[in-house]
Order: C-alpha cells, then structure tokens, then sequence
C-alpha cells in the first residue's frame, strides 16, 4: 500500500496559469513556465529564487535544461510567440539570466522544447505541425539540421531517448513518431498508432537501473484516456549515427509495438505522464485533478485480485478505500506470436500495471498540466518528489510513501 503525502506548495505561487516545471538535472531547482516568465524555484527551501522575463512577447509554453549546465545551467524555452529562448545564468549573479539567443522559424506557438542526452541538439515541435531539430555549433551559436513536417496535426510534444540520438514525437492528429538522423539525413523511423485521439505528451524509460539487454520503452498518454507503453520489437539492431544531416524525410524502417496499457483511472483527458529514473514507477495527472502512480510487475509476480492490473491495497487520498478496478476488456496483452518471443523463440511473459496511489483534487477544482519526479530535500533527507503544475498557478510537491 503506498500514499502520495503533499509535502510543500511552492511559494510565492504564479499569478496566472502554470504550464509546466522542470527540475535540473543536477541541481536543486526547478524552473515554472507561467505567462511571459519563467520561475526558478529552490527544491530545498521550496521559495522562489529568481524570475526571468524580458525574452518571449507572449507565454511561456515549455522549458528544459541542456545536460551538462551544471556550473552555467542553461535553459531554453518555448513560447506561445513562436519562437523559442536560450537562456543563461550570470556567473557573477546567481538571480541574474542573459537572454542569449533567439530561434526562430516556426510559424505557430512553440508547444514543446527538449534537448538530446549530450546536450547539442535542441527539438522544438510546434502547432504548425512540424518538429525542428537545431544544433549547437558554438557559444550562442546553432543551426537548423532538419524540419520534419510529416505530422497531419499540431504537435503537443518532444522527448528525446536517454541515451541514443532518437527522437518522438506526439501529435493531434493521435500519432506517435520516431526519427532518426541516417547516414545524411533526419527521417522518420516508425510511426506508433494505437491511440484514438491526440497524443499530448510522450517520454522515455529511463536507463537508470534498467535491463540493457531488454529493447527501449516509450510512454504515452492521449485524450483517450489512455496511458499506452511502446516497445522495439525484439531482433533489431541499434542504428549507428551520423553527426551529418540535411532536410528529408525517409520512411519507416524500425518495427515498434504497443506492449500494453496502464489501468485506466483517469475520467478526462491525461495531459502529462512522467518515468521515474528511481522508483521506476510512472505518475500521470490530467484535466480530472487527479495524480495516478503505477508500478510496473512481471506477470508472473501477479496474485489473485491483481490480474487485472490494479493493487486493491492502494491508497486514496491517504486513506484504505480499495482503488476501483478498471475496464480492463481493451488491456489485454498481445497475441501469443512472434512479436512476443525473445530472440531465442521462448515465449516472454508480457509486464502488468498496477495502481499503487492515487490524489483526487490535487489542485482543487483545476486541471494539473504537468507531472515530473524529482528529487528534492524533504525532512532533512533527499527524497524523490512529484512536482505538479496546474492550472490554478501552483506548482506542488508531493511524496509517496
């Protein structure tokens, strides 16, 4: 049994709507995208450090830190004003950030921002329908290395793979697409359909603690009110890749399936779901106010009453009322064939979801945008968090005990 504690409401809270925050990945704070700012919250004293304005001519939709900032942390953000900000801290003063640079070239408001694991490559998606893909060449210095335009909708979000120059995408028109920069050219890979309705956020399994031999996950959640975990079909070999690239689109040439979905708690439209690099557990929230967190059992690990994927033992609100089991008729696993073997032809046992804590009414009345885990000083200890951003202007931290 498990319970999600609030643990501190980040103050002063944002005056208007909170679209997301992002914790650093190294230190101790966190960055709020609200209106034309940004918040750069400490996750120690839970207070506000400094607030950057002056960049974006209209709101601030999404933020996210370069890897590898950690004395200098960088930031870039997108905006409704279609571009998108590089930001950086003033060595000499902490609260101080220089606007360094602009990128422009999107013809729509900027719905997401996200940079490659090594830091060089920024992606930006837009409700234009296309992805852009810059690179950093120098000091305030990128360049554009692609335009995938191959979305039919707006595209809602960017997540690039922790380890590998792999990127996806998720789109209103309810795809999922993958891209890859092959010999001279970005193109799409796959394209992942499953979903009934857009796809608003999307994000990969950590590598932290994880089975290398076992193929790449990604997460999903939708308007549908789904919650669907995608896998590399077994066999296939990593691609190696080329630091070249030009303007192209290829066609799909990687195999990936849906593995299965997560219990279906939400009753409205799931905006953001997150994958924890320590518990390995996964938390969604949505237009309902509600925070879901699953964890993930072998199948074989089940016991009687958890088939379904559902813990009867979690808690809600901190409370012993049993969670109410899911229609689980559309959650079935994949058809025993070869799709589900493992390279040796032995029938693998397909992983199950369960629900271990629920919130209901994180953010009262309002709709919660955003989840991300993140650590965070609690009690004296350092400690994984929820951070949660909502419509009300809060951002709140939470542990689940």
């Amino acid at each position: 049994m498990a319970v999600i504690v609030p643990v501190a409401t980040l103050t002063p809270p944002c005056a208007s709507r909170a679209w997301l925050s992002t914790a650093h990945p190294d230190l101790p704070i966190v960055a709020t995208a609200t209106g034309n700012a940004l918040r750069i919250y400490s996750l120690t004293s839970f207070t506000l450090l400094s607030t950057i304005t002056g960049g974006h001519k209209r709101s601030i939709r999404s933020a996210a830190w370069q890897p590898g900032s950690r004395k200098k942390p960088v930031i870039a953000t997108g905006s409704f004003d279609a571009s998108v900000g590089i930001w950086s801290q003033e060595e000499d003063d902490k609260e101080e950030w220089r606007f360094a640079i602009v990128l422009d070239g999107c013809e729509s408001e900027v719905k997401s921002v996200a940079w490659s694991a090594g830091g060089n490559l920024l992606a930006v998606c837009s409700r234009d329908k296309s992805v852009w893909i810059w690179e950093e060449v120098g000091e305030d210095d990128f360049e554009t290395v692609a335009v995938l335009q191959e979305h039919e909708g707006d595209v809602k979000c960017v997540a690039w793979h922790p380890e590998e120059e792999l990127l996806a995408s998720a789109s209103y028109d309810d795809d999922i697409r993958l891209w890859r920069e092959e010999v001279d050219d970005w193109g799409c890979v796959s394209v992942l359909r499953g979903h009934e309705s857009t796809v608003w956020a999307v994000e990969w399994e950590p590598i932290q603690g994880r089975n290398q031999d076992v193929a790449s996950r990604l997460v999903s959640c939708s308007d549908d009110g789904t919650i669907r975990v995608w896998k590399k079909k077994p066999g296939q070999q990593r691609q190696q890749q080329s630091r070249l690239s030009i303007i192209r689109s290829t066609s799909a040439e990687e195999e990936w399936e849906e593995e299965g979905q997560l219990p279906k708690q939400h009753v409205r439209t799931i905006y953001s779901v997150a994958w924890s690099k320590i518990s390995h557990r996964i938390a969604s929230v949505g237009g309902d106010g509600k925070i879901v967190v699953y964890e993930e059992h072998s199948a074989g690990a089940l016991i009687d009453g958890e088939a379904n994927g559902v813990d009867h033992g979690a808690a809600r609100n901190g409370t012993d009322d049993a969670v109410t089991a899911p229609n689980v008729a559309d959650e079935a696993h994949q058809p025993e064939d070869e799709s589900t073997k493992d390279s040796r032809g032995n029938q693998e046992e397909s992983p199950s979801w369960r629900v271990v804590a629920e919130y209901d009414c994180a953010h009262g009345v309002f709709e919660i945008n955003h989840v991300a885990w993140a650590k965070a000083k609690v009690d004296g200890s350092e400690q994984e968090v929820i951070i949660t951003t909502g419509d009300d202007g809060e951002v709140k931290i939470w542990k689940v005990s």
